[in-house]
């Protein structure tokens, strides 16, 4: 079978290049591969069948990157996962009907989560439609309510217009999903080449956006006269490849800073000015906030009482103003792109010659000592390895044997929560997690796209995979397609038996002893104790199993040295494990 493929993938290729040498026809597969390859599209994650086949071959054929996945959806969040990282969509390819259906979650989440993505899918013969076509469904109209761009091009001469306008949509202003819907009828139809604009437009690149220099000089303002002054970093300012401003600012002044879970790394989490274990406080005391590339949602509790100041003042800079006065209204809204904005900025300060001294200034003495408090707790946890552990000694064994720039994958609920304040980035993209649509089962799918990213771009980086067992089961088959890209992900599973919690052996064999299973067994529960790691078994390798701390560093070293190849490692935790209590519910909850 794969001789066959192979063969025909050549005969295609000779077949493209005799086409385009003697000026005759072009199929729209071709087309669309070229328009992509045109647009700069490098990478290409899908599922093939009717009537995509051999649109994959005629994107290898074009030179594009293929990534066969198991999972439409992981296939969709790599693609996203890849434009994040890249700066330049990524591209999910799926079959008709069902395969674009299993997308929606993924396209769900790219809009929301603002990452750059194209899904491209197969769609029901043109003169099938209304008659009960093979995976016949109205995709173009099912996809809109989830995408910036949705189209359907209307002959394959189109194709490139279409293409260059799904890129662009998606990568413009504030990032989202694309989708192109084509019929096989299109795919398979041929055009005379020389009447095909495969140039048909490929714009200079977006110039950045600067902001009004009056509104600098009234942020610089609020700033230098606050008493208690934060600045937030979000997942925008990461897209937008602001950390050397923004780090520069930060330096400079010496401003207390909040990172975002994905904003985390554009200044180092090990920065003596971060307050991120002083979370709760730095929100609540807080007098101006300038906010970089960040959303009020639900993330940062809306920007509403009680967990900020009834009187502060938010500075809000983003690339998209319909985000303004969302939640709150803002003392000042920013209309500019955050690298030019923060540089702007730190010139305006600098001639104030504004700084906060760690050392001496009130606001950075009441964060220390929340800081202090905050830490010695965490630490008193996570050097507790009584068995079954605990989140913060398996967290704090894995930050100290893992390489400080590795890309940290991770979903799950307080596994992902805990791990957020344990796993510390120090430099920007490099964590990918459930972000604002809050979306379990993107794990394997990022950490596919992450270490396609790794071996491209960045040749011994490392992707450190971090999944709850619950999240692990959404996406878990994503290990063969890692076994067959040759991918070198660490996937460590926190498993505590459960969502959110589970039971021991004995409770849960008591529990499921009392009756019907369906009504008592309760529904945060899992089996317990699931050997994740035997699934390295299927490829004729060994996974790791840890109960000790001990065992989880030796897992590590172990995993860490292996280049060609995913790990598992399984570390069973005690089922009533939790985070450290909270001075609010980790969820703001409705005034309604």
């Amino acid at each position: 079978m794969l001789r066959r493929l192979t063969l025909l993938t050549i005969r295609r290729s000779i077949h493209v290049s005799a086409k385009l040498t003697q000026g005759m026809t072009i199929d729209g597969n071709t087309i669309l591969a070229e328009s992509l390859k045109k647009q700069g599209i490098e990478y290409v994650f899908g599922i093939v069948g009717i009537p995509v086949i051999e649109t994959s071959m005629a994107f290898q054929a074009a030179g594009l990157k293929y990534i066969g996945m198991r999972n439409e959806q992981a296939a969709c969040y790599a693609a996203q996962a890849i434009g994040y990282l890249t700066g330049k969509p990524g591209v999910c390819l799926a079959v008709s009907g069902p395969g674009l259906l299993h997308c929606v979650g993924g396209m769900a989440n790219a809009q929301v989560n603002c990452w750059p993505l194209l899904v491209i899918a197969g769609s029901c013969p043109e003169d099938h439609e209304g008659i009960g076509g093979f995976q016949e469904w109205p995709q173009v109209d099912s996809s809109r309510m989830y995408c910036k761009y949705t189209a359907r091009p209307p002959s394959p001469r189109l194709i490139p217009l279409h293409v260059e306008r799904a890129v662009r949509l998606a990568s413009a202003g504030r990032p989202g999903a694309s989708y192109l819907d084509m019929p096989g009828t299109l795919l398979m139809a041929e055009v005379d080449e020389e009447k095909v604009p495969m140039d048909f437009y490929n714009a200079e690149p977006v110039k950045l956006g600067h902001p009004d220099p009056a509104l600098v000089s009234r942020a610089a303002e609020l700033l230098s006269s606050a008493q208690r002054p934060l600045v937030i970093v979000g997942k925008g300012a990461a897209h937008a490849r602001a950390e050397d401003a923004i780090t520069k600012l930060v330096e400079n002044t010496k401003l207390p800073f909040l990172p975002t879970p994905m904003g985390k790394g554009v200044v180092p989490d090990s920065s003596q000015h971060c307050v991120s274990t002083a979370r709760t406080q730095a929100l609540l005391k807080a007098d101006v906030i300038l906010l970089l590339g960040a959303r009020l949602n639900w993330m940062l509790h809306f920007g509403q009482q009680p967990r900020f100041a009834p009187d502060v003042k938010i500075i809000q800079v983003d690339i998209s103003p319909e985000e303004f006065h969302n939640s709150v209204k803002s003392e000042l809204a920013i209309h500019s792109d955050i690298k030019p904005f923060t540089e702007s900025l730190v010139q305006k300060l600098a001639e104030k010659k504004f700084s906060l001294q760690p050392s001496s200034h009130a606001w950075w003495q009441e964060l220390q000592k929340k800081q202090k408090a905050n830490t010695e707790f965490v630490e008193a946890q996570a050097n507790d390895k009584t068995v079954p552990l605990n989140y913060y000694a398996v967290f704090k064994t894995v930050q100290a044997n893992i390489p400080k720039d590795s890309i940290i994958v991770s979903e799950g609920a307080n596994t992902m929560d805990i791990g957020r304040g344990m796993l510390l980035n120090e430099k920007p993209r490099h964590r990918l997690d459930a972000g604002t649509f809050g979306t379990m089962g993107v794990g394997p799918g990022f950490a596919v796209a992450a270490a396609m990213w790794c071996r491209d771009h960045a040749p011994g980086k490392r992707v450190i995979c971090v999944e709850g067992d619950s999240a692990f089961g959404f996406s878990g088959m994503e290990i063969e397609t890692m076994f067959r890209y040759k991918l070198p992900v660490v996937i460590v599973i926190v498993n505590n038996n459960g969502i959110y919690s589970g039971f021991d052996k004995d409770t849960m064999r008591d529990i499921q002893a009392a009756g019907d299973p369906t009504q008592c067994t309760p529904p945060t529960s899992l089996s317990c104790e699931v050997r994740y790691e035997k699934m390295m078994e299927l490829f004729g390798e060994t996974g790791h199993f840890c109960r000790t701390t001990d065992e989880i560093e030796a897992a590590l070293k172990k995993a860490l040295a292996v280049t060609d190849k995913p790990s598992i490692i399984n570390i069973a935790i005690s089922p009533q494990a939790n985070r450290k209590p909270q001075t609010f519910n980790w969820l703001t909850e409705s005034k309604l």
